[in-house]
């Protein structure tokens, strides 16, 4: 069975202190007419509160400023690490606590992806940022139980045209996925439309690597592909919370992992990559970005 059944009289399991019967009831039997029809749909365990959502804004706000920081202080001539060390001390005298720091093993509080790293590059004092650089920050934070997720792209010094072209490209991407989040449309949908502009100017989608439902854990379902066809993948409902965030690469799709580290993603043929990330509700009439 999808959904527990409940008395129609009786509180809603979302946690409201309303009747079930004009909570979400109907919203339950919407979903439920879906899953008939052979589509996934979500499940209660993936549509956040009111009280989940603030607590998302709220640790957002810490990455954010964090994110915000590291773009105030990147420049040639810095380590990575020294990036590990601005997302710890913005992190701690907010309040919060860096997300990637132990997870699954990660040994550090922030990946920094430069260039062909696809994802998950790990900070180092000996990874110096050179002009002509371009770096993925990728941030998450813990604040009172609650997850927020979002990366940026930072051009160093005087980049190149193709280089600056496919961060920018990919920004595009991002955002063509974020116009198809639409309540009661699907994934697929939207991560059709990033494929789609990725394809029409010259680049590859990485499909290994995807999005995920984040908020009340790090990783939480769905997972999110940017290779998908429309009317197929999860149900979009309001309340759902993922993210957006599509790897681009200027060459082929292909990738492969450090076998050293057995952390951070490089493209296969050496050419560059770039990802932003936001995290992205579901609402009633279309979508809100809570972490950018």
């Amino acid at each position: 069975m999808l959904f527990k059944k409940f008395d129609r009289n009786a509180p809603c399991w979302c946690g409201s202190g309303r009747k079930y019967k004009t909570c979400h009831a109907a919203f339950d039997d919407k979903i439920l007419s879906y899953a008939r029809a052979g589509h996934t749909v979500p499940t209660r365990d993936l549509i956040k509160s009111e009280k989940d959502i603030e607590g998302i804004k709220e640790s957002a706000k810490i990455n954010m400023a964090v994110l915000d920081e590291v773009g105030d202080k990147i420049h040639a001539g810095m380590s990575t690490e020294e990036i590990n060390d601005i997302v710890n001390d913005v992190t701690h005298k907010m309040g919060g606590i860096p997300a990637d720091l132990g997870y699954e093993g990660f040994p550090k509080s922030v990946c920094t992806s430069v260039n062909d790293e696809v994802c998950h590059g790990i900070p180092s004092r000996d990874v110096i940022l050179k002009d002509g650089d371009i770096i993925n920050v990728d941030c998450s934070t813990i604040l009172n139980g609650y997850f927020s997720d979002s990366s940026r792209m930072f051009l160093i010094g005087d980049v190149s045209p193709e280089k600056r072209r496919l961060v920018e490209v990919t920004r595009e991407c991002m955002l063509a996925g974020l116009e198809k989040v639409i309540p009661w449309t699907f994934l697929g949908d939207m991560g059709s439309a990033v494929h789609h502009h990725a394809m029409k100017n010259g680049y590859s989608v990485v499909r290994e690597i995807g999005g995920h439902g984040c908020g009340n854990a790090f990783h939480e379902e769905p997972w999110v592909s940017y290779v998908s066809k429309p009317g197929t993948e999860m149900l979009m409902v309001p309340g759902m919370v993922f993210t957006i965030e599509p790897m681009i690469n200027m060459g082929g799709a292909r990738i492969f992992t450090d076998e050293e580290n057995g952390w951070t993603i490089y493209t296969a043929d050496g050419k560059p990559s770039a990802q932003w990330e936001i995290e992205v509700l579901v609402t009633e009439t279309g979508h809100e970005v809570l972490c950018w």
